[in-house]
């Protein structure tokens, strides 16, 4: 049995429940699983784990920064455990674009980030209008109508492919 440790950054709570289901995916295979914001990780979490899984979503064309804080504060930690990244975010709803090597936000990240994952992937995102305000509702709407995605201002579209999660969670518990 395998001590995990789950970290996400998210914007409007998405990521966070695809790092629930993951989290009870890994406890239903006998490991321990352990949910925490990248704001609250403490060194001593880290350091007791035996995996480390990071999520991220992406807002604007960007992890936050807290992502990048958290991988060069943790890089060497992070490199001697067990440990995977994923990104969630709405480019992955196409499928030129679902893989590692080809969403771009992954690829991003693996450049500009002092810590290389070994294990990578990508999850379509969500969106929620309804819950945006009004600046995020109007540019989110906007890059929606460039890639030719879901306009409607009142309109909920969940992207994720949670099949894909739980193969993903069977890979991190098996690792």
């Amino acid at each position: 049995m395998a001590a995990i440790l789950i970290v996400y950054s998210t914007v409007d709570g998405h990521t966070r429940k695809i790092c629930e289901r993951l989290a009870q995916r890994i406890d239903a295979s006998g490991h321990r699983s352990t949910l925490v914001a990248i704001e609250d990780v403490r060194e001593l979490e880290l350091a007791a784990c035996d995996k480390v899984v990071v999520g991220a979503s992406i807002r604007y064309g960007r992890h936050r920064r807290s992502v990048f804080e958290f991988a060069k504060a943790n890089a060497q930690l992070l490199d001697r455990k067990r440990n995977a990244f994923f990104s969630v975010n709405v480019v992955a709803r196409k499928p030129q674009r679902d893989q590692p090597q080809t969403n771009p936000y992954v690829r991003q990240f693996v450049l500009h980030s002092r810590w290389q994952p070994k294990v990578l992937d990508v999850f379509a995102g969500k969106l929620d209008y309804p819950r945006y305000g009004l600046v995020d509702r109007l540019v989110i709407r906007f890059i929606m109508w460039i890639t030719r995605g879901p306009t409607d201002p009142t309109a909920v579209v969940e992207f994720t492919d949670w099949q894909r999660v739980d193969a993903f969670a069977a890979r991190i518990a098996a690792m």
